[in-house]
């Protein structure tokens, strides 16, 4: 009589174990699954790991400093386009506005929508590097053969010069990838006729 009790306090047990386990899990996937747009909503935040910072308009303050920005473009190893920036660097006074350009052509004969990654290095100056406006914004379509050229407002914002990480910087290379995006539902109707 003394082996059943037992019997059902050690399967009681293995239950437990068991849900807590079952627990576990579901814990680690949830925060798994959270933590890819809470991390990005940090980066874009705070600029960490070379995230840059929007704004709707530029700085009120320019400085006398100049600093030199370098233009970077790549592609994903899927994306078929051909990506560069129209000139490789410019040197801008802290808090002016300046406009680049990069250059996008698709050799292809069938249209492709892309997307831009970016990020600015080093990775400190994210966080005062400042997009008014950029391409980056919004998925782009070219047509077969179509070569367009897509602009990218910014500043870098004065209160690089009262940071310590950051102070003195020469130079802020801000890169930018493509990757292939799916075509939208209403834009590939289009293209079909329909």
């Amino acid at each position: 009589m003394s082996e059943t009790p037992k019997r059902s306090k050690l399967a009681d047990a293995k239950l437990r174990t068991v849900l807590q386990l079952c627990g576990v899990v579901v814990v680690m996937g949830s925060l798994t699954a959270a933590s890819v747009p809470f991390y990005d909503w940090f980066c874009r935040v705070t600029g960490f790991g070379g995230a840059t910072i929007t704004a709707d308009e530029g700085s009120d303050t320019v400085l006398e400093d100049v600093i030199r920005i370098r233009f970077d473009a790549s592609i994903a190893s899927d994306m078929p386009w051909e990506f560069r920036p129209v000139v490789p660097h410019m040197d801008i006074r802290i808090g002016e506005t300046g406009l680049a350009f990069y250059e996008a052509y698709n050799p292809t004969d069938t249209a492709i929508a892309g997307t831009a990654s970016f990020n600015v290095a080093p990775f400190d100056t994210g966080g005062y590097f400042v997009k008014i406006a950029c391409f980056c914004f919004e998925m782009q379509v070219l047509q077969p053969g179509e070569r367009v050229q897509m602009p990218v407002s910014f500043f870098v914002d004065p209160e690089i010069q009262n940071d310590p990480d950051t102070v003195g910087t020469p130079a802020i290379t801000l890169s930018y990838t493509f990757h292939v995006t799916d075509m939208p539902e209403d834009y590939a109707a289009l293209a079909a006729g329909e």
